[in-house]
């Protein structure tokens, strides 16, 4: 593992990280931001079996994938984005999985800060991030901290003149290792309660730490590691209020676990297009089928049937959430937003089975051979099997039967 440590700027105000490599291509409408992941996804795919291997690094992917302009696709209209649908969202982003696993999942806290700024920014903090994202410079995340069997959040917030101090160590902070800011969940002490902010944390500020040191089976190269903070100034501005923004109903919830529900879907979707040719041309029949060739083995067929039954019926639950999403964004009430939360819950069941059992039926319908390391078939079912474990999918099904049978609705939280 590598520790990477933030270039102190001279100056001793913060300052973000390095304008991107070249500036971004525009992004229309939501048939561009398609057309843009499918060219993408094309160019990741061939090398993603060996940056998973020998986990190099995508710096230059990243970089490509920063000019795609894709970063700044759920940017409202009336601040210069395309403001695609969340439908539109869910689909780029499976696309991208499908051929990387890891890059795929690299901009999920990217589009999550967007939600979390867009329901409580300040229209001078909207105009100043969403320029940012349009300039194709990439937020990662500091959310989540590891040590402690509670979900009490250690990081703090101290008044500091006119801005803040951010003081605090953050694990699991996807894309914060690529970012040009690192949004990251810190409270501060108001009137006796404790409040919590999302902090947009400039990568090169003075005092920001980021140690490679994410070693996960899967999605070995997002750059999960750690972030630490140590007496960090940040403006005020870039500072936006987080649970104050589900103390009404907001659509953060959702969005991003569709988000969740798409990395999933193309890692599935990835599973199941590297099963087709290995059966094709590799695999071997067994010898009771009385064939030649693997593809024609009756088992086999009904096997590769259903996974792709499964895998298509995610895919339906994934735009139908995303239709539900887009409507609750529009009028956001307490019934609308469950009933987004309910929807995104129902896809990412069917999303975590489904990229499992895609990964798993490779191997099965493959056999032995596919289990060659230089292959590195085994990517699929290591980067569903991770990302999967992001929050438990038995509580999904909790929050379903519970909804249906007893109407009641689910918890407003970034989980759900």
């Amino acid at each position: 593992m590598s520790v990477l440590l933030s270039p102190v700027p001279t100056d001793s105000r913060p300052a973000p990280a390095a304008p991107p490599a070249q500036p971004p291509q525009s992004i229309r409408d939501d048939a561009d931001a398609i057309l843009a992941a499918r060219r993408l996804a094309a160019q990741f795919a061939p090398g993603a079996a060996l940056r998973d291997r020998e986990r190099h690094l995508p710096w230059a992917e990243l970089d490509a994938f920063s000019a795609s302009g894709l970063w700044g696709i759920t940017v409202p209209r009336e601040y210069g984005g395309a403001g695609v649908s969340n439908v539109t969202l869910a689909e780029v982003i499976a696309i991208i999985a499908a051929a990387d696993g890891s890059l795929g999942q690299i901009p999920q806290n990217h589009f999550y800060a967007l939600e979390v700024l867009r329901v409580g920014g300040s229209d001078a903090q909207k105009r100043f991030f969403y320029e940012r994202a349009l300039a194709g410079e990439r937020f990662g995340n500091a959310l989540a901290e590891i040590g402690h069997k509670d979900f009490k959040r250690r990081t703090r917030l101290t008044p500091d003149g006119d801005g803040w101090r951010v003081d605090g160590r953050k694990f699991y902070c996807t894309g914060a290792l690529y970012a040009h800011w690192i949004p990251t969940l810190a409270v501060a002490e108001e009137h006796g309660r404790e409040v919590t902010y999302l902090a947009f944390v400039p990568r090169r500020a003075q005092g920001v730490s980021i140690v490679d040191d994410w070693d996960g089976f899967g999605q070995r190269v997002t750059g999960s590691g750690s972030v630490s903070f140590d007496h960090v100034r940040v403006q005020a501005d870039w500072v936006v209020p987080f649970l104050a923004s589900f103390e009404t109903p907001t659509t953060i919830g959702p969005v991003a676990q569709i988000l969740h529900a798409a990395i999933d879907l193309g890692i599935g979707r990835g599973a199941f297009e590297a099963t087709l040719p290995f059966v094709r041309e590799r695999a071997r029949p067994w010898v009771d089928a009385g064939v030649d060739r693997a593809a024609q083995d009756p088992l086999t067929i009904h096997q590769v049937g259903d996974v792709s039954v499964r895998l298509r019926a995610a895919e339906a639950l994934v735009r139908r959430a995303g239709r539900i999403v887009d409507a609750a964004q529009l009028a956001p009430t307490e019934r609308s937003v469950a009933e987004a939360s309910i929807a995104v819950a129902e896809a990412r069941v069917l999303t975590t089975t489904a990229s499992l059992l895609a990964g798993s039926k490779l191997f099965e319908l493959g056999g032995t051979a596919a289990t060659l390391d230089h292959l590195g078939l085994d990517r699929f079912w290591r980067n569903a099997r991770t990302h999967t474990l992001h929050d438990p999918v038995r509580w999904k099904y909790h929050a379903v039967g519970n909804f249906y049978l007893n109407d009641r609705l689910p918890s407003r939280h970034g989980a759900l």
